[in-house]
């Protein structure tokens, strides 16, 4: 007798993302992996983005739900209770993407191949191991900005991975559970090292599969001046162990 397919839940925090929703949520349904599930965390999106999760869960109610928050805190708080509410929810694999279409949906099965037959705690998407990339319309000083973030964390904190800022992850639930998800503090691309940091500083493996990072396709980038200080902050932080958990 077969063993039933482990129960995959994809977070997708939104904040006015209400073009590329629709999109993402097709892409993902597409893909046929057994027991997939897709929770939408809105942060109250003016732009309605909230009412067509609402319409995607009403039209397929058994794959999509919904987590709407009245405040917009950040992409770490809403990443918080994404994950949470899957584990609540019994989930076995809980994935973490953006919904700006910048992440490939279509590496999810390799992704969740990777924590099936590896030791891995997390599997990262990775733009910086061999095979990956990022956009070509990227500037220059993007790319390099990117570049040295990866090398700024890594010589403070010895991650030893190639995409410390990485955002598109796979992680067995017993992980999330293992790093005291609750605790977590940060946001934007410090919650990303955060939570690496809480892994390795546990034991626990994390592999990378490539992936080609794509720009976003409609909207705005939420990047701000706050998240940018915050995540140069947060490895010093988290070495002197001035971070929970």
């Amino acid at each position: 007798m077969e063993s039933a397919a482990p129960k995959v839940t994809v977070v997708v925090p939104t904040y006015n993302e209400r073009d590329n929703l629709p999109r993402l949520t097709e892409l993902l349904i597409a893909l046929g992996v057994p027991n997939l599930n897709i929770l939408v965390v809105d942060d109250d999106s003016p732009d309605g983005t909230g009412d067509i999760a609402d319409k995607l869960a009403i039209e397929a109610p058994k794959q999509v739900g919904v987590l709407h928050r009245a405040d917009k805190d950040g992409l770490g708080r809403a990443y918080v209770a994404g994950l949470v509410r899957a584990l609540t929810e019994g989930a076995d694999i809980v994935i973490q993407m953006d919904a700006d279409l910048s992440h490939p949906a279509e590496v999810i099965p390799q992704m969740i191949a990777a924590l099936s037959t590896t030791n891995a705690a997390v599997v990262l998407g990775s733009r910086y191991v061999e095979g990956g990339s990022v956009a070509s319309n990227w500037s220059w000083h993007r790319k390099a900005l990117s570049a040295w973030a990866n090398l700024y964390v890594n010589a403070i904190l010895r991650l030893h991975v190639k995409d410390a800022t990485a955002g598109f992850k796979a992680w067995r639930a017993d992980t999330l559970r293992a790093i005291d998800l609750p605790s977590v503090q940060s946001n934007g691309y410090a919650f990303q090292v955060e939570m690496n940091f809480r892994t390795v500083r546990r034991g626990l493996e994390i592999a990378e599969v490539p992936i080609r990072f794509e720009e976003r396709s409609d909207g705005q980038s939420k990047m701000t001046l706050s998240i940018q200080i915050e995540s140069a902050l947060m490895p010093w932080r988290l070495l002197l162990g001035r971070s929970p958990g």
